[in-house]
């Protein structure tokens, strides 16, 4: 996503409040690091949250749906939607402002039930005041395909709110719709993006020359049996047909996926990155199909969805949206990259696969892919500090 060449002018203020993408990306960072300690103290050594109304199980899957992967489809949204209208995103005192609303809530959760309520009202002005930012520039060019993606951000939002409803005993069914609901819009929203993004970055980042294209029937397929799916798991609660439309998701991401191959994508980590989160995605529904057919759990289908798949794609999208809106060289990355993500990758193994063949071993599985899930975001953070704090090299504004 390369800035249009009228953006070439002096900004102003803080480096890492110019666009998007800097606050959010570098907060998502640090609270992958953050929240992924409190969770190891809580499960491995019971640290207390003093949190009754929602369980500890359930702010660590929030805090990583609403808090991590929301900070990276902020700063993900607020660039792209520059790029696709010509027009300013928030930036400067009004982004700092969008970034407080995020951070404050992430906060708010640490001081238990007595702050609950007031993290509930400022994560859910956080979503209206970032799909405003985001909707803005859209209505003022008339960009309605982009309302795909614009209507799935709303709709997290009215997840989160559901989610605190049940918090606040208004409504039971709450939970299950925030935490599952809010997971499945993410899938939804990255399988969005990827379809757009993917075959663009494989071939513009690979060595050789080649065209990969994208089929209009696994397109429509895969839009159809994704909202059959949504609608079964959530709507009408009907395990068997869940499982099969699992399955349909899954075969006609696998072919859209290797479709999309080159071999040229694993000497290139930006690519692999991408592409290994893409098919953790795909495992993730065959998991669920395979958690009704042959009793798998579901939790580890959720985790191959959420760590593999959420956790690698957005990495890897940090790491490659960081390094071109700063005027670097898309494919001379820093080393950090390939370690992060290799990281992220052996710990998506112990938590995905190693629970699958040796369960009687599962704590001690999750307890090393905690340790390096915190390890591979550390390396982000570490890395990517000075590119988005500081101004783009080649003197642009962003």
């Amino acid at each position: 996503m390369a800035l249009p060449k009228s953006r070439e002018v002096n900004a102003s203020g803080l480096a890492i409040f110019r666009l998007g993408f800097r606050p959010f990306f570098m907060g998502a960072g640090l609270l992958a690091v953050a929240s992924m300690v409190v969770w190891a103290g809580v499960y491995h050594w019971q640290w207390s949250l003093a949190l009754s109304r929602i369980s500890v199980l359930q702010w660590h899957a929030h805090e990583m749906l609403y808090g991590y992967a929301m900070a990276v489809i902020a700063g993900f949204l607020l660039t792209a939607v520059r790029n696709w209208t010509s027009i300013d995103t928030a930036a400067g005192k009004p982004l700092m402002a969008l970034f407080g609303l995020w951070l404050l809530p992430r906060l708010l959760f640490l001081g238990g039930d007595a702050w609950l309520l007031l993290a509930a009202i400022f994560d859910l002005v956080f979503t209206v005041a970032l799909s405003f930012a985001v909707a803005r520039p859209i209505f003022q060019v008339r960009q309605w395909r982009q309302m795909a993606v614009l209507s799935k951000l709303i709709l997290l939002g009215g997840c989160n709110l559901l989610f605190y409803l049940a918090a606040f005993d208004v409504y039971a069914g709450g939970f299950s719709w925030g935490l599952y609901g809010g997971l499945y819009l993410v899938i939804g929203l990255i399988l969005t993006m990827a379809r757009r993004v993917m075959p663009m970055f494989i071939q513009n980042g690979v060595d050789e020359s080649v065209t990969l294209f994208n089929s209009r029937f696994l397109d429509l397929s895969s839009l159809v049996l994704f909202l059959a799916f949504f609608l079964s798991e959530l709507v009408f609660d009907t395990p068997l047909a869940s499982a099969w439309l699992a399955l349909g998701v899954f075969a006609v991401n696998v072919i859209r996926l290797l479709g999309w191959h080159n071999s040229g994508i694993w000497r290139k980590s930006l690519l692999w990155g991408l592409y290994l989160a893409y098919a953790f995605i795909c495992l993730g529904f065959a998991l669920i199909a395979s958690a009704y057919f042959f009793g798998v759990s579901k939790f580890i289908a959720i985790h191959a969805m959420s760590m593999g798949g959420i956790g690698m794609m957005t990495l890897a999208m940090m790491c490659r949206v960081a390094i071109g809106h700063t005027g670097r060289d898309l494919k001379a990355p820093p080393k950090g990259v390939a370690i992060g993500l290799a990281l992220l990758l052996v710990g998506v193994v112990f938590r995905v696969v190693l629970p699958l063949l040796s369960p009687a071993l599962y704590v001690q599985w999750l307890a090393i892919s905690q340790l390096l899930w915190i390890l591979a975001f550390s390396v982000f953070v570490v890395t990517y500090w000075p590119i988005l704090s500081r101004p783009r090299i080649d003197g642009r504004s962003g």
